[in-house]
């Protein structure tokens, strides 16, 4: 029998191995979430695509991903999470050639969706480093997982320089040789054969969703849906907003869109870990605060104020410079960073033996929201006619947020103190 010391030596050298691999996964499955982000922009010249076009190009990977999160958590289970992962690589890999051949609508859009294995290789990925970590260090680990998404970033970067050194479709080339290289670094250094995590394998699902309703975990998934969902959803957004609110090119406003993505993706270390140490109920509840008051400036609008003096009119601008709104936008995605992180992890604990499944339920949330706020915000800016009307919603959506979080976590922390019957 190994000692527990050795064990624990075991465990922390194996998951130096596969975390490292399954952030670069994540990292490449996030940039093709977004890669019709700009380089649809690209499509829509080359083959006169109308709106609709466009818009469908840009929410199929999104949609594709809600449909598949569940179900890849279960495929997980039943037979194994690091099998998963490399269908899922394999599958956006094929995504690749075909962005590589294609020169049609109905190509791009079967590799749109095709594009939604991402979600399917973040469901598996989550059981995948769950199963190799310790709970006392289980929060830090899921936001270096979950940083992973700083690839809807590197997307605005790379499709734009690709763009003007060749042509846009060296970046589908690019991804697919990265995509080789990580399924052989998958084989090459992974155990084919998954730890045993004891999953709820015989029981009858009604008995594992009372689990679930009982633990809270229903709730969480919608918690996480609304704080994922907004900040992806800003992630698709925030290129034509910059470019058009101060009047940049694309892909100025896509580059500066990263400020928003990057320390948006990189907090959820910072919040899993805060969550480790203080508890993941404060932490979301500051973070949150904080979103909100980054929402607060960033909703006003440019106003001109006319004030009629004896003699003449004095009129006086009021609008938030680049600089300023740059600011505010950082801070938000570090909010919704920390707030995700947070969340992700207080979920997991709550069923670490499904991690899988719930994967799949948060993913889910996050991308059905993610679906539906950007048809909200074109809506709202077609009816409104005010940009930052955008910031409007997301305010008004994270105050009910705020309200119904601290409603279930008090209700959350009697369940855990109070004895039945108490």
């Amino acid at each position: 029998m190994k000692s527990e010391a050795v064990q624990e030596d075991e465990r922390l050298a194996t998951l130096a191995v596969i975390l490292p691999l399954a952030v670069t996964g994540l990292v490449i499955a996030a940039g093709c979430w977004t890669l019709f982000a700009v380089a649809g922009i690209h499509v829509r010249a080359e083959l006169g695509l109308s709106n609709l076009q466009f818009g469908l190009l840009l929410a199929m990977p999104m949609a594709v991903s809600a449909i598949l999160a569940v179900p890849a958590g279960l495929a997980a289970h039943r037979f194994g999470a690091r099998r998963i992962m490399l269908v899922c690589l394999a599958g956006l890999g094929l995504c690749m050639v075909i962005l590589l051949l294609t020169d049609t609508f109905p190509g791009y859009l079967l590799a749109a969706g095709g594009l939604g294995l991402a979600g399917g290789f973040y469901s598996a990925g989550l059981q995948f480093v769950t199963s190799h970590t310790r709970q006392n260090r289980l929060g830090l680990v899921l936001g270096v997982f979950g940083a992973g998404v700083t690839g809807a970033g590197f997307t605005y970067y790379l499709v734009p320089l690709f763009h003007e050194a060749f042509s846009w479709h060296g970046v589908p080339l690019a991804y697919l040789i990265v995509l080789v290289v990580v399924i052989l670094l998958f084989l090459l250094l992974t155990d084919p054969e998954d730890p045993v995590t004891e999953p709820d394998i015989g029981i009858p699902a009604k008995v594992v969703f009372e689990r679930f309703s009982q633990q809270g975990v229903w709730q969480l998934a919608v918690y996480f849906g609304v704080i994922a969902g907004s900040f992806f959803a800003l992630a698709l957004w925030f290129p034509d907003y910059l470019s058009s609110q101060f009047g940049l090119q694309v892909e100025s406003g896509a580059r500066l869109a990263q400020w928003f993505i990057i320390p948006g993706a990189l907090a959820q270390i910072l919040g899993g870990w805060l969550s480790d140490r203080y508890g993941s109920p404060r932490v979301i509840g500051r973070s949150v605060f904080t979103g909100l008051m980054a929402l607060l400036f960033l909703s006003y609008p440019p106003m001109t104020l006319l004030i009629r003096g004896m003699d003449t009119v004095i009129r006086i601008e009021f609008a938030l410079p680049l600089y300023a709104e740059s600011i505010f936008i950082v801070v938000l995605g570090i909010a919704l960073g920390c707030a995700m992180g947070s969340l992700q992890r207080m979920a997991v604990i709550e069923s670490k033996r499904s991690a899988a499944f719930v994967a799949g339920l948060l993913l889910l949330s996050a991308c059905s929201v993610a679906f539906l706020l950007p048809v909200v915000f074109g809506a709202a800016n077609h009816w409104i006619g005010i940009r930052s009307t955008v910031f409007m919603i997301l305010f008004v959506l994270l105050c009910g947020f705020q309200i119904m979080f601290s409603r279930f976590s008090r209700n959350h922390e009697r369940q855990n103190l109070l004895q039945p019957g108490i």
